[in-house]
């Protein structure tokens, strides 16, 4: 189906006013892109920033609490933003709406940015706040038998190369990695981006210069840039992916879907028609949206154990 209406003619205003991302410094694209208006936001009960150690310096992470419980299951949270901008306020109403939906805690991961740190930074910084959590959960309420990693874009990226990491590595183990619209392979040639690639919205311009940013000359094979490529996927966390039908990334989502179903892993894929790149972070825009937020929490909540009307068993 075409793109839905209401979608182009806010894409359409956006792009006009200039509040998505455009190719040039990096240092001036994040300042571009960190005035875009924040939504209004959901309370939560506690917010609490912690700094968590890494090789040669520290992670930041923002743990967000939705009650007093004193333990809960958790889903660690990778923001988008191509590997190269975004930060830890660019998901903070998602995170409050996860973990009151979810009725989790949501550790968001400042991880580093390219291209002052190019690949692996990201990826090993995601992956080293899952180790932490998982290790240290006691201290901070959480379960560390129920985790589940998510991500949007460049984030979902990070959420299934953590996956793939997880298992090579012997780490944590992970009850679901939620992929959203992900970037999984650096393909141009696939159907979405010859269908999308010009917008509106993302753009295969915008996905080039976010590569040659995060991996540059670097191998864009490897499986921890772009996990498709993995031998074999098998023994990976069960997924939910979810993408956008107008959306350059759409087809690698599919496909990274179609690879883990042949590799045996549990898989559900859903693809939201008409809608955009970003789509899921508007749900006081769009109902689809708010469809999609639901479907993550809902699909959580099953994971960890946790009945619609928020019953817990006990760890």
């Amino acid at each position: 189906m075409p793109i839905d209406p209401d979608v182009r003619a806010f894409l359409d205003a956006a792009n006009a006013a200039g509040l998505f991302p455009t190719v040039g410094d990096p240092r001036f694209v994040r300042t571009r892109y960190n005035g875009v208006p924040v939504p209004a936001m959901d309370g939560i009960w506690r917010i609490e920033n912690v700094d968590i150690p890494r090789d040669g310096g520290s992670i930041r992470v923002r743990i967000y609490s939705p009650d007093d419980s004193a333990v809960l299951p958790s889903v660690l949270m990778f923001h988008g933003g191509g590997w190269v901008i975004g930060d830890l306020m660019m998901a903070e109403a998602q995170c409050r709406q996860l973990a009151i939906r979810a009725q989790c805690r949501v550790v968001s991961v400042d991880y580093r940015l390219a291209p002052e740190h190019p690949y692996p930074a990201a990826a090993e910084d995601a992956y080293a706040a899952l180790e932490f959590i998982a290790t240290e959960a006691g201290h901070f309420g959480i379960d560390g038998k129920r985790l589940a990693v998510y991500g949007q874009s460049a984030g979902g990226n990070l959420a299934a190369v953590v996956s793939l990491m997880t298992r090579d590595r012997g780490g944590p183990e992970i009850a679901l990695q939620v992929p959203v619209y992900p970037v999984i392979d650096a393909d141009f040639s696939r159907p979405s981006y010859r269908e999308w690639g010009d917008g509106p919205g993302l753009t295969r311009e915008q996905m080039e210069w976010f590569w040659d940013h995060y991996v540059g000359d670097g191998d864009r094979c490897d499986p921890y840039v772009s996990p498709i490529h993995a031998a074999s996927l098998a023994g990976v966390a069960p997924a939910l992916i979810i993408t956008a039908e107008a959306d350059p990334l759409c087809s690698e989502g599919r496909a990274y879907a179609d690879r883990l179903r042949d590799d045996g892993v549990p898989v559900t894929y859903s693809e939201y028609p008409g809608m955009h790149h970003g789509f899921i972070a508007l749900t006081q825009i769009f109902p689809k949206a708010e469809q999609a937020l639901d479907e993550v929490a809902g699909a959580l909540r099953t994971v960890f154990g946790i009945s619609a009307a928020g019953e817990r068993p006990q760890p």
